[in-house]
């Protein structure tokens, strides 16, 4: 079975070779960003994580405090159905989906989004796992992953892809979430994390599997 880890790496790669002056400029954006400690303010281990009340794409709030009811939460902030490697992470999440619930937790996935966009007829509308929409970035900041994106990227998105975050975030046009991942246990506590603020490097499920079977 590839991993992510192989999938995200022949993306680059591929990005690389098509357009390396663009991925150079990424990774000097990284650089930047590591220099800076971006994320180093997000929750760590043993920390309490806060509560949230976030629409889903039928427009119905979800409370993590009844998720939390039921069993541990694996939480994973994403960028949105337009980004590629948020396609192939949560691809790969779903693959592992039965495995993830067979262990009693629930996996919720969050970005930015508006409800009504956050599934798109893309390869996130057929996932069977919760989509809430983050819309002004509140609770990705609560957990300290929001990000002001680099005008660098947001100049690529907006030129090179066509992109028009206001309308898709529903006027955030410029803070989305450091790609991130966190298991709550039933107490809402952080008992594992991934958090890179390099949007091309994504938690592995196999990692997050083995960490709910230690719970």
């Amino acid at each position: 079975m590839t991993t992510l880890k192989q999938q995200t790496d022949a993306k680059i790669a591929a990005g690389r070779q098509g357009n390396p002056e663009f991925m150079q400029g990424v990774d000097e954006v990284i650089q930047q960003a590591n220099a800076f400690q971006e994320g180093s303010d997000a929750l760590g281990l043993a920390q309490q994580a806060p509560l949230f009340q976030l629409p889903n794409p039928q427009g119905q709030d979800v409370l993590l405090q009844d998720l939390l009811n039921k069993g541990p939460v694996v939480l994973t902030f994403y960028r949105g159905s337009w980004c590629p490697y948020c396609n192939l992470q949560l691809n790969a999440l779903q693959a592992r989906l039965k495995e993830i619930k067979a262990l009693g937790a629930e996996l919720v996935a969050i970005s930015p989004q508006m409800p009504d966009d956050s599934l798109t007829e893309d390869q996130i509308s057929n996932m069977d796992f919760i989509v809430l929409s983050d819309q002004d970035a509140k609770t990705a900041a609560q957990y300290g992953v929001a990000w002001e994106v680099p005008a660098f990227l947001l100049q690529h998105m907006r030129d090179d892809r066509g992109l028009d975050l206001e309308s898709i975030n529903n006027g955030n046009a410029s803070i989305l979430p450091i790609p991130a991942t966190f298991i709550l246990d039933k107490s809402g506590k952080v008992v594992w994390r991934f958090v890179d603020v390099d949007y091309r490097t994504r938690s592995e499920p196999e990692d997050i599997i083995k960490a709910l079977q230690n719970l």
